[in-house]
């Protein structure tokens, strides 16, 4: 096994670059496994974390070269789909049209790598994701995203004028986080019936989608700091006002705690720590008057920044969820605290690679 930090500086960026350009989930996999690695992480805490086999770890370990991106495409995958029998294809067919509820799971869409697991435990034929996927478009499915556009109701004057408000404030934070921190502030549901607004159907065609998502929800509440991307993140029970003032104080006390670290006194750190600003949307909750008073005496280093009506793009922590949901989107989950288990990994434990530069329609990209 390689010992922690045996890739050099340019071997991780390129790694890093490749994982942002390769459309393969399973080649996106393989790097993501060296990187891993390179972190001291042991195979079978890999493949516990990836949800893979440790000799699949072990084989790439071994054989991926940061040297030679052609080395992670094993040139098997290609013929593999023929494993798939007649009867394989029938019953598969049959599955994507059908919900996953009738088959006793809790997520709400089928993605390729799940419908590769189910196949797997009905016909006995081991197939990955991007095999089922070429089955599926070989019979004229598509994976399609559903219509979502918030442009017609926001306001260009407000945003522009925000815009212009948040890069003096994310510039100010760059050059000197020990004056200024922006942080910013969201509310999100897990669900292990995750809802994915693209699922497969025939060409010409677009199902309709139902917006249940009741069962085994992780509500989360927290917050990403913009000039390092730390991030904390707290379970919650439901977002309301006084759940958002118990978090904002939790997170103020972090901050005071990291200031007490570098060698300064707990009681200067009001006057003296860095102001915090907190960006964050319109929610009631987070608006309710006598929550803002305490705020406001209690920990008067903290500004609240509320982004203008129906701009989640401003928000950098929607890239998060997003890419925390993605991740999660293809995996089956026993319990709601496996799943719970898993989240405070991806957002707690720095589990989890973003891409900060990536576009996403409507979600985290408008500040950049």
């Amino acid at each position: 096994m390689p010992a922690k930090n045996h890739l050099s500086q340019e071997q991780k960026e390129r790694l890093l670059r490749a994982m942002r350009k390769n459309e393969n989930p399973q080649i996106r996999e393989r790097f993501l496994i060296l990187l891993l690695m390179n972190d001291g992480k042991t195979y079978q805490e890999i493949a516990k974390f990836l949800g893979i086999s440790y000799p699949t770890v072990a084989y790439w370990g071994v054989h991926g070269d940061p040297d030679k991106m052609e080395s992670f495409a094993d040139g098997r995958s290609q013929g593999n789909f023929r494993k798939a029998t007649a009867k394989y294809e029938e019953v598969l067919l049959e599955v994507v049209e059908k919900e996953p509820l009738e088959y006793g799971y809790e997520f709400g869409r089928w993605t390729a790598n799940r419908l590769a697991t189910y196949l797997e435990q009905v016909t006995g034929i081991k197939l990955s994701g991007s095999q089922v996927r070429r089955i599926l478009e070989r019979k004229k499915y598509v994976y399609l995203w559903a219509k979502y556009s918030l442009e017609d109701q926001q306001n260009p004057v407000q945003r522009k004028a925000f815009k212009e408000k948040l890069t003096d404030y994310l510039k100010i934070s760059k050059e000197a986080p020990e004056r200024l921190q922006v942080w910013f502030w969201d509310e999100s549901g897990f669900s292990l019936r995750v809802v994915r607004r693209k699922t497969w159907g025939q060409k010409g065609s677009r199902k309709k989608i139902t917006g249940q998502r009741r069962r085994g929800r992780v509500n989360i509440m927290g917050g990403l700091r913009y000039n390092d991307k730390k991030r904390i993140n707290f379970v919650i029970k439901k977002g309301d006002a006084d759940t958002f003032y118990q978090q904002i104080r939790a997170l103020h006390s972090f901050l005071k705690q990291e200031w007490v670290e570098i060698g300064n006194l707990a009681e200067n750190f009001p006057e003296f720590g860095p102001k915090i600003l907190i960006v964050l949307d319109n929610a009631s909750f987070h608006k309710r008057k006598d929550i803002l008073a305490q705020i406001e005496a209690e920990m008067p280093n903290i500004r609240l920044e509320f982004l203008p009506p129906y701009s989640p793009d401003f928000n950098l922590i929607e890239l998060v969820w997003h890419s925390v949901k993605e991740y999660i989107a293809h995996r089956l989950f026993e319990s709601v605290e496996q799943l719970e288990d898993l989240l405070n990994k991806l957002l707690n434990e720095g589990q989890l690679i973003i891409n900060w530069s990536r576009k996403i329609k409507n979600k985290g990209n408008a500040i950049y």
